[in-house]
């Protein structure tokens, strides 16, 4: 896998779209992945089809495969630029059986299983003045971390102008849902302006109905926020954007911020299919309302290669969407054996290692000299969170640790900058962030930047 990394002395290979876009898919990184055990939704693939495919065509794979038409993903001049399927079939024969029967099909362009993937945290303003937020510290902020200068010094960067103002920037966070009524997360919560009511109608006309704050791929709806079991969305996103100066709770590395949920991640994980319809989503709501979304949030990972998601983060890259992902929390080198998004080979991703408060490298964290890009604080991160008590969901603060948690440290890093460079391409992005990393002794050889996030100079 190889992924050219943007800092300032590396020679930029630029990869056209032709390159991802209807490429054919990669079969063989499939039956690898396929081989290696990776879980996918029974008995569900994705099948995108050539430009010219007829409904004969199309009808005839089905039968093939003894399947069924389940959903459909895109079509030709959409999202997906081609005819793009969800089929289902009964169970009882391998997915590799299923592919090979139409791998030599002239009217497939590739297919792929429906892979199911998972966030990336592992459980275990008061809360900065009191040291608790150590990812937020750095060697010359106020309060001192107790832990040593490990942080991304966001504290430093919102001393140098008018705090931590991102609020001429959307992020997306593609993820779990997010408690849009947290005190902590409402004033960032971000209502689309194409239909900003519940009102009932498609205001925009984008195929989803009062989609004010996003959308809820899992029950197809527009309720971001379904309760406690959101909680992995909810912590991302605060640290991302908590809401700073308010004398409550905690603050992310934006004071202000737009946010907007793109749930796909369920109690039970979520799948690439939807995975690509919710990274598709921001990228239609930037070309259809000239959003200015610089970046989505991507905490997330543990499927196998999909072509679909590749098609997917490129089209972001061609409308200057950044997307920031977790490395992992395996413990294992992505440069020999890959882990999806992470390791897709598309220019536009940051993949992020995680560091402990004492500046080593985490025990879990996956890592890449070639493959992961930046290592950012992610272990004991504390930041909003739902909370079930006495029969309702409360909102509360809690700590998680993962490379989920350093992801959204670097899209904040990615917003703040965007915020006061506004002319800055998603690569000018990238490439402040990858140039300014601290270098440390635990990510040298281990990251391509060998160093940490430190915001200290945006």
């Amino acid at each position: 896998m190889i992924r050219f990394s943007l800092l300032a002395s590396a020679t930029i290979a630029v990869l056209g779209v032709s390159s991802f876009a209807n490429a054919g898919g990669r079969p063989d990184l499939v039956a690898r992945d396929l081989q290696l055990g990776k879980q996918y939704a029974a008995g569900q693939m994705v099948i995108q089809y050539r430009s010219f495919a007829t409904l004969a065509d199309k009808t005839r794979v089905q039968k093939t495969l003894g399947a069924s038409l389940a959903e459909v993903l895109g079509k030709k001049g959409s999202d997906f630029k081609a005819d793009v399927n969800l089929v289902k079939f009964a169970a009882g024969t391998t997915m590799q059986s299923k592919l090979d029967l139409i791998k030599n099909d002239p009217a497939v362009d590739f297919a792929e299983p429906n892979w199911i993937v998972k966030h990336q945290a592992v459980s275990n303003d008061p809360y900065y003045t009191d040291g608790t937020l150590w990812g937020m510290y750095g060697a010359n902020t106020t309060p001192t971390s107790p832990y040593g200068p490990y942080g991304s010094a966001a504290g430093t960067a919102w001393t140098a102008a008018s705090g931590g103002d991102c609020s001429s920037v959307v992020v997306g966070v593609i993820d779990e849902g997010m408690m849009v009524s947290h005190p902590d997360l409402v004033g960032n919560a971000y209502k689309n302006p194409g239909d900003s009511t519940f009102n009932g109608r498609d205001d925009d006309r984008n195929g989803f109905i009062d989609d004010v704050y996003g959308w809820d791929f899992v029950s197809n709806d527009s309720s971001v926020f379904d309760g406690s079991q959101d909680y992995h969305g909810t912590h991302v996103a605060g640290t991302i954007g908590a809401t700073g100066g308010n004398g409550i709770g905690v603050v992310g590395v934006c004071w202000k911020v737009k946010l907007m949920n793109a749930k796909f991640l369920g109690p039970q994980g979520g799948t690439s299919a939807n995975g690509a319809k919710a990274i598709n989503y921001f990228t239609n709501l930037k070309i259809s309302q000239g959003l200015n979304i610089v970046a989505t949030s991507n905490s997330w990972g543990g499927g196998g290669y999909s072509q679909l998601q590749v098609n997917a983060i490129e089209r972001a890259k061609e409308n200057g969407i950044l997307f920031i992902t977790a490395a992992g929390n395996g413990g294992y080198d992505n440069d020999s054996s890959p882990s999806y998004p992470s390791s897709y080979p598309n220019e536009n991703i940051i993949s992020v290692a995680a560091l402990n408060p004492d500046g080593t490298l985490a025990s879990y964290s996956q890592y890449g000299s070639t493959s992961v890009d930046i290592g950012a604080p992610g272990t004991q991160i504390m930041s909003t969170f739902p909370k079930y008590v006495n029969g309702k969901t409360i909102a509360s603060y809690d700590y998680l640790s993962g490379t989920s948690m350093a992801t959204p440290h670097v899209t904040g890093a990615a917003a703040l900058y965007k915020a006061r460079h506004p002319t800055a391409t998603w690569s000018d992005i990238k490439a402040a962030i990858l140039n300014s990393a601290v270098p440390t002794p635990s990510l040298a050889g281990k990251v391509v930047s060998n160093g940490r996030l430190d915001v200290s100079g945006f």
